[in-house]
């Protein structure tokens, strides 16, 4: 006799239906797993991707921050070569106007100015003073040295007023000046 028949049926159709339980429960467990493990694979992938799309946009900032200061370099680079340009300029002017007002106190060199040939003698003009003149052309009278030195300060302000504003405009040129 075999161990099937010694026990009853009532208790063989109860641990068949406990071993069908069991086996749908872990059939259904397993299903369970399979599917968390294709959800992690999932998951997995979408921060894989993710983290690449965070690093590509990484870079491509890095090297559009890395352009902007390249251009910043540039201009910098350039205003720097304008500005010594300038000093250059203004320095060889001063060093000139230092040079004839050395001269004009030296009585190295006299400023005159044309006068009027059709002014009259008595209305507040200057006598000419033409004879022994090497001077070609209209007839010129010789300023006073102080008065020299006065005219020649003036125009040195005024060349360093243009020579600032011609900086000041090579300044703007080539700030708005997209490169």
């Amino acid at each position: 006799m075999s161990l099937a028949g010694l026990i009853p049926t009532s208790y063989r159709l109860l641990a068949n239906g406990v071993l069908l339980a069991v086996l749908a429960g872990s059939t259904g467990a397993l299903a369970w797993q399979v599917q968390a493990w294709r959800y992690g694979q999932q998951l997995e992938r979408q921060a894989r991707l993710h983290v690449d799309g965070l690093n590509q946009q990484a870079q491509a900032a890095a090297a559009q921050q890395q352009a902007e200061q390249d251009k910043r370099l540039a201009l910098e680079q350039r205003l720097s070569a304008s500005e010594q340009t300038h000093y250059r300029v203004l320095n060889d002017v001063q060093r000139d106007q230092s040079r004839l007002r050395d001269r004009l106190a030296t009585a190295d060199l006299r400023l005159s100015v044309l006068l009027d040939a059709t002014a009259t003698p008595g209305n507040g003009s200057v006598p000419a003073t033409a004879a022994g003149s090497v001077v070609h052309g209209g007839t010129r009278a010789q300023l006073d040295p102080a008065h020299a030195q006065r005219i020649i300060s003036i125009t040195d302000a005024g060349d360093q007023g243009l020579i600032a504003l011609a900086a000041c405009q090579a300044y703007a040129k080539e700030v708005s000046t997209p490169k």
